[in-house]
């Protein structure tokens, strides 16, 4: 046999270079083969193109957007319209990373109508490649509306962050009985239609075994190293967040090269020192 009709080996969804978008298919693909893979938020198109060159296969413009782009305390108050720009940032910025939108609090739960109407304004208007939302069983009619629409849909499960005043606050999900409850709701909204699922704050022993009980994809944030993706918010993971939660691992101190660096230029233009000849016209 030769080289040339060999089966061609499929495109790892980390780090590979496929001159496409990663597509749900891809991520499916990475479900059956065992492969682990990152997803990261991004805001803006500058900082998508540093993770999608990077090699970062999905890029999620999270709700989060309330806290570390608008300064809110909760994802609560963020708008579709604070996030329609960024999630049309992001999809400019990069070329081969899947763009996950994310439906914000108020814009999808009254029906299957409002997440419909809701979902197509991102698709439609600021190009995302498939949405996010939040819930298990009560949102079921909404996945399957915008699934039979052709709508790619990412559950959450968990700690849902939209629901944290229902919740009594950011605590670990699904202990006891309620661990039950999130297995059977992580399975019909695979039922339903969902490509993939978060699972945030919960016991790792859970997600492992709702990670092996379902075909489509586990994205992990809090829930241990069972699931088949990890998500962290792009900022934690930098150092910028000053109090980080238990499940981050910081990776880089942003916040103090950042500071170092600002002094350096505000030092440099109280002396003189800057502009110098060479960043001057003659």
């Amino acid at each position: 046999m030769s080289s040339s009709s060999l089966p061609s080996r499929p495109t790892p969804l980390y780090g590979g270079k496929a001159g496409r978008r990663i597509t749900v298919r891809d991520i499916a693909g990475a479900k059956e083969r065992g492969e682990r893979w990152p997803m990261v938020t991004a805001y803006d198109a500058m900082t998508a193109r540093v993770f999608d060159e990077a090699g970062i296969p999905v890029l999620l413009v999270g709700d989060s957007a309330a806290m570390v782009v608008y300064g809110y305390d909760s994802t609560l108050p963020v708008s579709v319209d604070d996030l329609m720009p960024l999630t049309a940032a992001v999809v400019r910025g990069s070329s081969r990373a899947m763009v996950v939108a994310d439906l914000p609090f108020g814009s999808y739960q009254s029906s299957p109508q409002q997440a419909l109407e809701t979902a197509a304004r991102f698709m439609k208007e600021a190009g995302a490649h498939a949405i996010k939302l939040e819930g298990g069983r009560r949102v079921l009619p909404q996945v399957e509306a915008l699934v039979s629409a052709g709508i790619p849909v990412m559950a959450h499960l968990g700690l849902t962050p939209q629901s944290v005043n229902a919740l009594g606050g950011y605590r670990v999900q699904g202990r006891g009985q309620s661990g039950d409850e999130l297995m059977a709701d992580a399975k019909d909204l695979e039922y339903a239609g969902a490509f993939a699922v978060v699972l945030e704050c919960v016991p790792a022993e859970l997600a492992e075994r709702v990670t092996s009980s379902l075909s489509i994809p586990t994205i992990g944030i809090g829930a241990g190293p069972g699931t088949d993706a990890q998500v962290l918010v792009w900022q934690d993971l930098m150092g910028l967040t000053a109090s980080p939660a238990k499940f981050v691992k910081k990776y880089f101190d942003l916040a103090h090269e950042m500071d170092r660096a600002v002094r350096s230029f505000a030092d440099e233009v109280s002396t003189g020192a800057f502009p110098a000849p060479e960043h001057s016209y003659s």
